[in-house]
């Protein structure tokens, strides 16, 4: 069974799934979401859940740095709660504070343009959340 790790923002979701055994992140594919229009693509996520026989979610969990929990931290909340409810899966919410920064370090030590840059670092942010809950395991 494979586990699911999700960057969830307020335009995009990126969506990162496990290997079989559970050791290694690969990122998948980008979602467009309205958050204001409450759109959230959670048809899409379900077909990727059934598709891929996800047994769990992993979500980022953007803590502020000193460990409060702001407005995006509880969007995280209530997405996992939703994901929970919807699709009958334990989730796990997981401290992502850093990850975008590192994923853009990482693009920029590549020389992504900026472009290709915007197309892609939340997919990258959703391996880094869900490789760092996969290593924790193992």
């Amino acid at each position: 069974m494979r586990i699911l790790g999700l960057d969830v923002g307020s335009k995009t979701v990126g969506i990162a799934l496990s290997d079989e055994l559970g050791w290694t992140a690969q990122g998948l594919k980008t979602l467009k979401i309205n958050e204001e229009k409450s759109e959230f693509g959670f048809e899409e996520i379900g077909e990727i859940i059934k598709e891929y026989q996800v047994s769990q979610v992993v979500i980022g969990f953007p803590k502020n740095m000193n460990g409060t929990i702001g407005p995006r931290g509880e969007a995280s909340k209530q997405f996992a709660n939703e994901i929970e409810q919807r699709f009958s899966l334990p989730t796990v919410l997981w401290d992502e504070r850093l990850t975008t920064m590192a994923a853009e370090r990482v693009l920029l030590e590549a020389d992504v343009s900026r472009k290709k840059r915007k197309k892609v670092i939340d997919k990258l942010a959703a391996v880094l959340i869900l490789q760092g809950f996969l290593d924790s395991k193992n």
